[in-house]
């Protein structure tokens, strides 16, 4: 198993990039590649993104993938659903993605829940499932369609 800057670096060199060649591309300096390759700091979501465009791989294959979900497996296996209901989500997704705060303010939630309401409830009549499984399986799908859109 590979490190994220381990990839990085096995990625650029086989595309015969330079440090600075990526850096220009991704509008960051050298050093910060360097810092990336080195494990010293990681990039964001975006860079990571666009690195595995510029690599041509994937993001699972930069980020060793199946490491990180059986580590995250781990982690929930061994977590009470006693305190997996006590964890402020929102807050935890709200630290990673400053977007979660900040569009309730921006955005007119009315003009969504109606049509999300009807997807749920649709779910739950055609194919019979609870409310947690109709909202578990409406994330799922607007997640396969955000990175089938990319």
């Amino acid at each position: 198993m590979s490190s994220l800057g381990q990839s990085l670096t096995r990625a650029r060199k086989k595309q015969g990039l330079t440090q600075e060649q990526v850096g220009e591309k991704l509008g960051v300096s050298r050093q910060t590649i360097s810092k990336w390759e080195l494990d010293e700091t990681l990039p964001d979501i975006r860079q990571a993104k666009e690195l595995s465009r510029l690599y041509g791989t994937t993001l699972d294959d930069l980020i060793d993938y199946d490491a990180e979900v059986e580590e995250v497996k781990r982690v929930v296996r061994h977590t009470s659903q006693e305190t997996q209901e006590k964890i402020d989500w929102s807050k935890l997704w709200g630290e990673m993605y400053p977007v979660l705060n900040t569009y309730p303010q921006q955005v007119e939630a009315a003009r969504y829940t109606g049509p999300l309401e009807g997807l749920l409830q649709d779910l739950r009549e055609t194919y019979g499932y609870s409310p947690l499984d109709a909202f578990l399986v409406l994330k799922d799908l607007l997640g396969k369609l955000w990175t089938e859109k990319g």
